[in-house]
């Protein structure tokens, strides 16, 4: 059974009804990354569409959550296993493929997102070992590697999205009780919080986000019904949320990000693991698959950094938490 429903069943209103199953890796062109080498390093230059296995997170880990501060990736959070909550931060650093462990922070958590305004990261939400879910927000500093707290998030909650435009940091969705369509703002500038206007779909957790020219699309996730494909819109400045094509498959605990002008789906449960890669076109308006990722996984981060997409971490089921690390190349 998934890690993450093996934990909410107890704690929500309503009963999951799951089948699951391994699932297998499709046969792509991949490429093992010299030892130490960063990115197109050593002479290595991938397949157009392939994936390349990097250099692995010291620290194994699914829940966790990702952002980029100056040219580099600080993962943090996560658990190592059920109830192994992680105050963990490494940051990858793609042009030499090293990692570096930097300070803990302060809450040890898994199921949080994280949102970067002027090379501070923000760390929000999440679930602590005796999965109560948590309101506490903590910014750590890259400069001089120290952490923080902020004011509390208004809503407790876990596996929500976080995305940030103009520098103000949106918390959408997540868990508490029961699935959530709550979306909260922060201000860095203030120190504060406001409420924004909700999903208009219906409460979501599970579910990923990202931004494209200031709109935030929210993307899959789980409630009532089960596995999702729902893509929603957000405009920050008119405060409105609009509906998109849907994902071809359904996905939750997936990861996304932008990828050369579109939005890239890795990822996630649909009674069972997978490693489907799924991108949406705003221009097209229409989604397609891409190659997958070689291993199938869930609960991952996704970032994009030197014209590369990494997939980082996660869960695969049996094999447990992973510290696995795969790039991801196209013209």
């Amino acid at each position: 059974m998934s890690s993450r429903l093996t934990i909410i069943c107890a704690t929500i209103v309503f009963a999951f009804v799951c089948a699951f199953s391994g699932c297998s890796s499709d046969s792509n062109p991949i490429q093992l990354r010299n030892s130490g080498a960063g990115s197109l390093a050593n002479g290595l230059q991938p397949d157009v569409g392939s994936w390349i296995t990097e250099a692995p997170m010291p620290t194994a880990r699914f829940g966790l959550a990702a952002d980029i501060i100056r040219n580099k990736i600080y993962v943090v959070g996560g658990s190592a296993g059920l109830g192994d909550y992680l105050s963990t931060l490494e940051a990858y650093d793609p042009a030499t493929g090293t990692w570096a462990t930097m300070a803990p922070m302060p809450t040890p958590r898994e199921g949080l997102a994280v949102g970067v305004i002027n090379n501070i990261l923000y760390a929000v939400g999440g679930r602590d070992s005796a999965g109560d879910a948590l309101n506490t927000i903590e910014a750590y500093d890259a400069a001089t590697n120290t952490w923080s707290t902020k004011a509390s998030m208004p809503t407790a909650r876990f596996d929500l999205a976080v995305r940030v435009v103009n520098g103000v940091l949106y918390a959408i969705g997540g868990m508490a009780t029961i699935p959530l369509n709550t979306v909260e703002a922060y201000d860095p500038a203030t120190n504060s919080w406001r409420q924004r206007a909700t999903m208009p779909s219906g409460g979501r957790f599970g579910l990923a986000a990202t931004e494209r020219y200031g709109i935030i699309y929210a993307i899959g996730g789980y409630d009532q019904s089960g596995v999702l494909n729902r893509v929603e819109a957000y405009n920050p400045a008119q405060n409105k949320w609009i509906a998109k094509p849907s994902m071809t498959y359904p996905a939750a605990w997936l990861a996304a990000t932008i990828f050369k002008g579109t939005i890239f789906a890795v990822g996630g449960w649909n009674g069972g693991i997978v490693n489907t890669v799924q991108a949406y076109d705003p221009k097209s308006n229409a989604w397609t698959t891409k190659p997958s990722m070689p291993t199938a996984r869930e609960e991952l981060t996704a970032r994009v950094i030197n014209g590369a997409l990494y997939a980082i971490g996660g869960y695969a089921g049996g094999d447990g938490a992973l510290n696995t690390v795969e790039a991801f190349y196209s013209k």
